[in-house]
């Protein structure tokens, strides 16, 4: 179980991630994209991203695990709440002191070692006492400047694997965002810790989460960033060096399957006043209460138009409470904004 530590002060420092990060999501898709589990929404994006891969996966996989520890250098943040976009975030991880880096590594390293010696009991793991052999050979291969050749394989997989599909990443950030900003102006940061997926339970002054491994995490002072993220799976992820800006990564709830953001002909649907008008009221979130009062229809129209908007991609629907959310997708704002498309990262 990890236990995060909240003081009155660090409560009042509870914040919640802008938008997602790009870095975060590359590497916990990596992780997704080896798990065979939740094939329903996972399934197709596997096949997909598959097939546009050339080779970044052998890279990745010497310091991205299946499970367990990954360095925590691999997705940098800083103060805030803004995460960092793509570019920056490798510009971020290119500047990591070579001595973090290592040691990172070590870590890495150290853990392979114990997870062999388990599968293998009163035997001696082979490299055991020679951590620094055990480092992923890939990035030893390239000593003069060792996160060159990973830099480009994550840019490589984010753009096979993650870009295609972010409108729809972002768009599922969005409505979490929407429904723990509800929370926050409902409850303060003590209703926002009580929304927190199932497997997070705030127990004031001690957030509690399912967890690999048994820890405690003290705040000190430094609030905590929450980052939704849309392939993060089953338990929340933290970094391991609690000097770090601390980050709570959590799943979204109900994400839905990625899809590859391509608009279709279903668009022609739109097509009408009263529907374009259910669209704009969206704006931000609302219930479908308040999409009724500001759209000026009744309150099954507003679930029927939203239900179209919905199928088109251009609205998700998340439920809060005994009501529901509705917000626009990148897809339904570029749409709103004459088809200007909405930034990658």
């Amino acid at each position: 179980m990890l236990r995060i530590h909240v003081s009155r002060l660090d409560l009042s420092r509870v914040r919640m991630a802008t938008r997602p990060d790009a870095l975060w999501e590359t590497i916990l898709s990596f992780h997704r994209l080896r798990d065979r589990r939740a094939s329903t929404v996972f399934g197709k994006w596997r096949t997909e991203s598959r097939a546009r891969l050339n080779g970044e996966a052998q890279l990745l996989a010497a310091v991205v695990p299946p499970r367990g520890y990954f360095p925590d250098f691999l997705t940098p943040s800083q103060e805030g709440a803004e995460p960092f976009g793509l570019d920056a975030g490798m510009e971020a991880l290119r500047d990591t002191p070579a001595d973090r880096v290592h040691a990172e590594l070590e870590l890495l390293a150290a853990g392979r070692v114990r997870q062999r010696a388990d599968r293998s009991v009163g035997q001696r793991a082979a490299g055991a006492g020679r951590t620094s052999a055990a480092l992923p050979a890939a990035l030893m291969e390239d000593r003069a400047e060792p996160l060159s050749r990973l830099i480009g394989a994550l840019r490589s997989y984010h753009h096979a694997a993650v870009e295609p599909y972010w409108p729809h990443i972002r768009a599922s950030i969005e409505a979490d965002r929407a429904v723990r900003g509800r929370a926050l102006l409902d409850g303060g940061a003590d209703g926002l810790l009580g929304t927190l997926p199932p497997m997070i339970r705030w127990r004031s002054p001690v957030l509690e989460a399912d967890y690999p491994v048994d820890r405690d995490l003290h705040l000190d002072g430094r609030g905590l960033l929450l980052q939704p993220s849309f392939f993060c799976r089953g338990t929340p992820v933290v970094y391991r060096d609690p000097s770090l800006p601390p980050v709570l990564v959590y799943p979204v709830t109900n994400p839905g399957a990625p899809v590859f953001a391509e608009p279709g002909p279903w668009l022609g649907r739109l097509v009408g006043h009263t529907r374009s008008a259910v669209l704009s009221s969206i704006g931000s979130g609302c219930t479908t209460s308040e999409l009724a009062r500001r759209a000026g229809v009744s309150l099954a129209s507003a679930s029927q138009h939203a239900s179209v908007l919905r199928e088109a991609g251009l609205v998700l629907t998340l439920r809060h409470g005994s009501s529901v959310l509705h917000t626009l997708t990148p897809l339904g704002g570029s749409l709103l904004r004459g088809g200007a498309p909405l930034a990658l990262p």
